[in-house]
């Protein structure tokens, strides 16, 4: 059974199992609000592709080789969570990003490539004001398939922060 809350002014409706108890909805909601989830999204950043908007100011290129990227990425206040460190989102926006433009440098442009996998691995936080040395690499290149990785390492002490992995699928572009 479920019943309709509306005790928090910023959750205007919500299901709620009749078996869950008043305390543990609080806990959630709390959680919600504090967290910032519950909060309208500004006007400048509820447009499609807003990650692109807020990596684009703060990712640099160092270089570029076939079948290898390497970027630098300042860590400010747009990219963090509420923890205070690099939002996931972010790094998989990064990451991304920096695997479609290492694929691109090995995979033809005859050919379409579609993202089929992004794995992170999350080992370290990265905290606000922080560099990141960006590295992707292809590790495999064939006709139907591009394997990328991408490091994310802190500048100052080469410590290792996040691991991604992608798989694209090169496809061929139709000819109508």
């Amino acid at each position: 059974m479920a019943s309709s809350i509306n005790e928090s002014p910023s959750i205007t409706s919500a299901m709620v199992s009749t078996e869950i108890s008043p305390e543990d909805v609080e806990t959630v909601t709390g959680f919600f609000e504090r967290m910032g989830f519950v909060e309208t999204i500004k006007a400048e950043h509820n447009v499609e592709d807003s990650f692109s908007n807020l990596i684009g100011g703060h990712l640099k290129v160092i270089s570029i080789q076939r079948g290898k990227i390497s970027c630098l990425l300042a860590v400010k206040a747009p990219l963090l969570n509420a923890y205070g460190g690099m939002h996931g989102g972010a790094v998989g926006a990064v990451a991304e990003r920096v695997a479609i433009a290492c694929a691109r440098t090995v995979v033809g442009k005859d050919k379409d490539i579609f993202l089929g996998d992004l794995s992170i691995s999350y080992l370290s936080a990265a905290p606000d004001k922080v560099e990141l040395i960006i590295d992707g690499l292809v590790v495999k290149s064939g006709r139907n398939l591009t394997f990328v990785k991408v490091d994310f390492r802190l500048k100052e002490s080469g410590r290792l922060a996040f691991m991604t992995r992608a798989t694209f699928l090169n496809m061929p572009v139709s000819r109508l």
